[in-house]
C-alpha cells in the first residue's frame, strides 16, 4: 500500500484519536487494517480507557483478559470437581507442575492483554510489550512439559509401557527395568536408552527452545517484515513438537482404549487442531486480507488466533487434568517425584533468563529510538 508522508501527532496530544494506517508510524500499522489505530503517546490511563472504546487493539486485549478468569476456573474445579483426584492438597508437592503450568498459562494471557493494552504509549514501549509477549509464550511452553513430564509420562497414568512378562519380577516404573519389556531384543534395549534419556533431556530441552524462540520472535521485529508472522508460527511449532512428545510416547504404549480412557488423544487432537486453526488466522490475515478496512475494528484475524490458541489451552488444561484423575485412581507415579526446584525453580531460572533477553532486545529498542530522534534533529 502506498503512504502519505504524515506525521504522527506529538506523544502525549490527541488521546481521544484514532488514527488511519496512513497516520501513524509504519512499525504501528497491521496488513490489511486500515484504521482504528491509536497515536503513539497515550498515557497509562488513556490506555486503559481505550479498553472501552473501539480501536483495532480493544478485541485484542478482551480476548485474552477475559480467558484468564475463565481459565482460572476451569482450572480450579481440579480441586472441588467431582471425580477420583489425588488425595493431597492443592499446595502437596504432587500440584507443583500443575500450579507452574498454571502460572505460565496466566502469564502468556495476561502479558499478551496488557501488550495489547499499553503499547501505545510510546514506540519503545509498544517494541518492548511484544517482546514480554513472545518471552511469556516461551514459559507457557516450559510450564507445559512440567505438567507433561510429571503426569502424562508413560509410566505415570493410563498410558504406561505394557507390563513385564509374567514371572520376570520386572518393576515398569524402574528404566532399568524398560529393555525387558516383550522380550529381550534390540528395539526393546533402544526403548530402555530413549526413556533414559527423556528422563535426563526433556525439561532442559523444552528451556533451551524457548530461550531459542524468545530470541527468534524478538528478531522477527526488525528483520524480515515480510515473513515475521510466518517465522513466528513455525518457530513455536519446535516447542510443540518437543514438548508433546510425552502425549506422542503415551498414545504410542497406551495404544486406543487406554490412551483415550480419560480423552487424552481427544483432547490432544483438539488442541492440535485449535493450534493449526490460530497459525492458519496468523499468517492469512484472513478475513481482513479479503475486505480491507471491513475489519479494522472487530472480527480480524488477531482475535480470532487469540481465541483459537486459547481454546487448545483450554483442551490441553483438560486432557492434563485427565491425566491426574488417572493417577489418583491408584496408577503409578514417576519415581522421580516433583519438588520446589524441579518445577517452580525451573520456572523462575528460565524466566530469569527470558527477562535478560527481553532487556537486552528493549535497551536495543530504546537506542534505536534515541538514534533516529537525533537524526531528525539534525
Amino acid at each position: 500500500m502506498g503512504r502519505e508522508a504524515q506525521m504522527p501527532l506529538a506523544p502525549g496530544k490527541g488521546g481521544g484519536l484514532l488514527l488511519r494506517w496512513s497516520e501513524v508510524p509504519p512499525s504501528m500499522t497491521e496488513s490489511f487494517i486500515l484504521s482504528g489505530y491509536r497515536c503513539p503517546g497515550y498515557t497509562f490511563a488513556q490506555c486503559l480507557v481505550s479498553a472501552f472504546r473501539p480501536t483495532n487493539e480493544t478485541g485484542n486485549f478482551w480476548t485474552h483478559f477475559l480467558a484468564v478468569f475463565v481459565f482460572a476456573f476451569h482450572f480450579l474445579e481440579q480441586f472441588w470437581g467431582e471425580g477420583p483426584v489425588v488425595p493431597a492438597g492443592p499446595l502437596d508437592p504432587f500440584y507443583y507442575p500443575l500450579w507452574s503450568y498454571f502460572l505460565g498459562v496466566c502469564g502468556l494471557l495476561v502479558a499478551s492483554s496488557m501488550a495489547h493494552l499499553f503499547n501505545s504509549m510510546s514506540l519503545v514501549i509498544r517494541e518492548i510489550c511484544f517482546y514480554i509477549d513472545y518471552g511469556t509464550i516461551s514459559a507457557y511452553t516450559v510450564g507445559s512439559s512440567l505438567a507433561y513430564f510429571y503426569y502424562i509420562h508413560p509410566r505415570g497414568g493410563g498410558g504406561s509401557p505394557p507390563p513385564p512378562l509374567p514371572g520376570t519380577g520386572n518393576n515398569v516404573s524402574s528404566p532399568s527395568a524398560w529393555p525387558s519389556w516383550e522380550g529381550a531384543g534390540w528395539l526393546s534395549a533402544l526403548a530402555g536408552q530413549v526413556g533414559t534419556w527423556f528422563e535426563a533431556l526433556y525439561v532442559p530441552s523444552a528451556c533451551l527452545i524457548a530461550l531459542f524462540c524468545t530470541l527468534a520472535c524478538c528478531s522477527t521485529r526488525h528483520q524480515w517484515p515480510r515473513y515475521r508472522y510466518l517465522i513466528r508460527t513455525l518457530v513455536f511449532l519446535l516447542p510443540f513438537g518437543v514438548v508433546s512428545i510425552p502425549v506422542f510416547r503415551k498414545l504410542w504404549w497406551g495404544g486406543g482404549g487406554a490412551a483415550g480412557g480419560h480423552g487424552t488423544g481427544r483432547f490432544f487432537l483438539r488442541h492440535c487442531f485449535w493450534l493449526l486453526a490460530s497459525g492458519i488466522f496468523n499468517v492469512s490475515k484472513i478475513p481482513e486480507r479479503f475486505s480491507p478496512g471491513k475489519f479494522d475494528i472487530w472480527g480480524h484475524s488477531h482475535q480470532w488466533f487469540h481465541c483459537c490458541t486459547f481454546m487448545s489451552i483450554l483442551d490441553e488444561l483438560h486432557m492434563i487434568r485427565g491425566e491426574i484423575r488417572e493417577l489418583g485412581a491408584g496408577l503409578p507415579l514417576l519415581p522421580r517425584a516433583p519438588t520446589f526446584l524441579s518445577t517452580f525453580g525451573v520456572m523462575l531460572l528460565l524466566l530469569t533468563l527470558l527477562a535478560s533477553i527481553v532487556g537486552w532486545f528493549g535497551l536495543r529498542a530504546y537506542a534505536s529510538h534515541q538514534r533516529s530522534k537525533a537524526r531528525k534533529g539534525d
